[in-house]
């Protein structure tokens, strides 16, 4: 049997309620949490040791919409000027998916998940495109992820943007990757139906697309009213909200994930509420493509499930927590709102989410899988279950990730992956994306 040792730490389980315990141990078993003891009773065990002293033990992050896809992005000059989210996805996003390699694929989600595990982002759903290197894309990612060691649900957005028979072909990779994971060993590995958005999607695609998801029951995942455009152009070709059309061919339900939904309505919200489907606040991405700002308020109070994502701008959770406070604080002119509904994104609403595919993550409790992060904080003040929000939002928020562990297995220590080779994954991933852009 497989044993870890976490001694010496303050434990934040993040149950319901959620407690916190100065001077505890977490011993780990076979990849899942044995045993939560103070200290003094952990006993001796014959087991790898992690000295916790100085430093918080927390379920690891949970990111619920990203695209690993994206790495290749950051430093790319020759995209032209945009002035509205069309424009930023024809110039950059579209004609960057275009030209995608696998191998891009491949080295992008390295380069993704070593940043995620950096910051102690353990589970990531994530959400793909490559529509010229289409056919066993979902395959490099998952080959990927294995490397990497995290936990990671995919799928391949459809979109009829690129004609006909490359929207079937999304549809096959989606249907294949089902069928893989379907009766896969590897608990760390699930999969969605990927949509693109309803603007960019048939009446005919979307009917093939439910059709080829039935025999898994599989949850879709699609961005949903990220910009105006895309309530404006449902509304124009098929006389309807964005909502209310995916509610029509059977798209909502609670393993589908819609991301985004900054251009919601009230029947809207009604609508996923009771469907039970999730929406996943992505808030830097929103103000960076200035799209608008999610009404978290308004979502949560009509009974939504609302998760937090990155939408790739960042690996980093605690980051991204702290952009939906501000951002909230903005939309209704008032420093007192928004607080505790954009840290139950993070703390509670992305374990629900994540446990709607995966058994049992996102809390430090027994039974339950052993991810796992150690951040090095000495709070200045008195910290405890009470206030312990505001210490994850002013302090924790801005402390190392020292450790990050995923099924007991131990990914990072001290600082240092523990066996990938970050300086050979980006040497090879910056000869990929400096031939990438070549073909920009």
């Amino acid at each position: 049997m497989k044993r870890l040792l976490i001694e010496n730490g303050t434990v934040v389980t993040l149950e319901n309620p959620n407690r916190v315990l100065p001077n505890h141990a977490v011993l780990v078993e076979d990849g899942r949490i044995a045993a939560i003891r103070p200290q003094r009773s952990a006993g001796k065990v014959r087991a790898e040791r992690i000295d916790a002293r100085g430093k918080f033990v927390m379920p690891g992050f949970i990111n619920a919409h990203m695209h690993f896809y994206s790495s290749f992005a950051r430093g790319l000059t020759k995209a032209r000027p945009a002035g509205s989210f069309p424009e930023i996805l024809r110039n950059l996003w579209w004609r960057l998916d275009r030209r995608l390699s696998l191998e891009d694929c491949h080295a992008s989600a390295l380069v993704a998940g070593l940043e995620a595990i950096r910051h102690g982002t353990t589970t990531i759903i994530d959400h793909h495109s490559s529509p010229h290197a289409l056919k066993g894309s979902l395959g490099i990612i998952a080959r990927a992820v294995s490397e990497l060691g995290l936990r990671a649900c995919l799928c391949y957005e459809v979109s009829d943007r690129d004609g006909r028979d490359i929207a079937q072909a999304g549809i096959d990779e989606n249907a294949g990757f089902l069928e893989q994971c379907r009766d896969h060993p590897d608990g760390r590995l699930k999969a969605l139906f990927g949509l693109h958005a309803s603007f960019t999607l048939g009446d005919r695609t979307l009917r093939r697309c439910v059709r080829a998801a039935e025999p898994y029951r599989a949850g879709f995942h699609i961005h949903c009213a990220e910009d105006a455009s895309d309530q404006e152009i449902t509304r124009e070709r098929y006389g309807c909200s964005v909502v209310r059309r995916l509610a029509d061919h059977g798209i909502l339900g609670p393993r589908t994930i819609c991301a985004h939904g900054v251009h919601l309505r009230s029947r809207e919200w009604d609508l996923l509420a009771q469907s039970g489907t999730a929406v996943v606040h992505n808030p830097q991405s929103n103000l960076n493509n200035a799209v608008g700002i999610m009404d978290l308020r308004k979502a949560v109070g009509r009974g939504v499930l609302v998760g937090l994502g990155t939408d790739a701008m960042t690996s980093n959770m605690l980051e991204e927590l702290r952009s939906a406070v501000w951002a909230q604080r903005w939309l209704h002119r008032n420093p007192a709102a928004g607080f505790g509904e954009a840290v139950g994104l993070l703390v509670r609403n992305n374990q629900e989410i994540a446990g709607r595919y995966f058994r049992n993550v996102g809390q430090v409790r027994e039974g339950w899988a052993a991810d796992l992060v150690c951040l090095d904080y000495f709070p200045p003040t008195e910290m405890n279950a009470d206030n312990f929000a505001g210490h994850l939002v002013f302090g924790l928020s801005q402390a190392a990730v020292s450790t990050t562990i995923v099924d007991g297995r131990v990914l990072m220590k001290d600082g240092k992956f523990a066996f990938l080779d970050e300086e050979r994954i980006a040497a090879r991933a910056r000869e990929l994306s400096r031939a990438l852009w070549q073909r920009f």
